[in-house]
């Protein structure tokens, strides 16, 4: 398939982990991107640089970031009685302190798999006497794309479409990463969704502060091996930069017009991350004007959040260990009966090990 094939050639691969080799270089690399994960795991790209590259993740899937207060709230609000609670699919999944979305649908709880914030603007607009609550999460890929349906029901009028903003944002979960104590990493590989947003300047403070190298990465396998070999030579020169190997789709500026649109509708806030904790400014929540369809005001009870025993999610998504090492993976927890988020999402670091790794199996 043109535009595809050239960045899944065996040849081109073969000569890309050459040049990597030729470089002597080791390093410790964080990917901060679910699909990145996915695509690295499925493409067996990870036992290929060992030992010189050793490829950890990072909180780079919305689902598995969610935190368990979060999910507790969404779970309360989903429980009153005139309440429609709209959401992407893998979020009925993920368990929150009194089950899971999909758990409290079975026990009459009304909630419905979306596949975009407009079809929850659609199910507020055929259901005049409900409430529809719609579910944000994700980071600023989708959360422009969030901010369009909310600007779509003001303008329809809409009384009934109300949004739980659970968005978060990657600088600042970047920030407190390389500011925990026990965080020690090489470079990152930065997501390409959310940099066609952002842009390139909004992660300068790596290299200029910390001065850890950072590379835009596409999702074939040609993109990762190319930003893993930017990685390693801006290491082995001692010159860290933010690189944008995946050209072909970020601007340095980024998308003005969709930055334009978040910030018509939301406004930074402080968002608590699973494994990360609280991190000032790290969410988006709904601006002053638009405080009446902000269902994270209602009043509900959340039930008090407890460490559930066992699990290391909170690890995993820091890099500080490998799904394998946590006691529940692949035992009490697989992607058919998940017991932590990571393993509920395709993107989630535990299920594309359980799925593609071969130490996973």
């Amino acid at each position: 398939m043109k535009y595809l094939d050239e960045y899944r050639s065996p040849a081109i691969l073969q000569g890309q982990l050459r040049a990597i080799r030729e470089l002597d270089t080791s390093a410790v690399l964080m990917e901060v991107c679910g699909t990145h994960t996915m695509v690295i795991s499925r493409s067996g790209l990870r036992p290929l640089l060992t030992p010189e590259v050793d490829l950890v993740s990072g909180p780079g899937c919305p689902v598995c970031v969610t935190s368990e207060r979060d999910m507790g709230r969404a779970l309360a609000l989903a429980s009153i009685e005139d309440v429609i609670l709209a959401t992407f699919g893998d979020m009925v999944r993920v368990p929150g302190p009194q089950g899971t979305l999909l758990e409290a649908s079975s026990r009459g709880a009304a909630v419905k798999v979306v596949y975009s914030p407009l079809d929850a603007v659609a199910l507020a607009r055929e259901n005049p006497d409900r409430r529809v609550v719609f579910l944000g999460v994700g980071f600023e890929t989708t959360a422009p794309t969030v901010a369009a349906a909310v600007l779509r029901a003001r303008e329809e009028g809409l009384g009934n479409f109300f949004v739980l903003s659970l968005h978060k944002l990657i600088p600042p979960a970047l920030k407190a990463l390389v500011h925990m104590e026990d965080f020690s990493i090489d470079g990152f590989l930065l997501p390409g969704h959310v940099s066609v947003v952002l842009g390139t300047e909004a992660y300068r403070f790596l290299p200029r502060e910390h001065g850890i190298p950072c590379v835009i990465s596409g999702f074939e396998p040609a993109d990762i091996l190319r930003a893993v070999y930017l990685l390693l030579r801006m290491k082995a020169e001692g010159k860290p930069e933010v690189a944008n190997e995946y050209s072909r789709a970020v601007r340095p500026e980024g998308n003005r017009r969709a930055r334009e649109t978040m910030c018509r509708v939301f406004r930074e806030a402080d968002a608590e991350w699973r494994g990360l904790g609280l991190i000032p400014g790290s969410g988006l929540a709904l601006r002053e004007e638009f405080a009446d369809l902000d269902a994270g005001s209602w009043e509900v009870e959340v039930p008090e959040v407890r460490e559930r025993s066992g699990c290391r999610c909170g690890d995993v998504l820091c890099g500080r260990i490998r799904p394998t090492e946590c006691p529940l993976f692949a035992r009490s927890c697989t992607p058919d009966s998940p017991f932590g988020p990571c393993m509920v999402s395709s993107e989630g670091t535990c299920a594309s090990y359980y799925l593609y790794e071969e130490e996973g199996r």
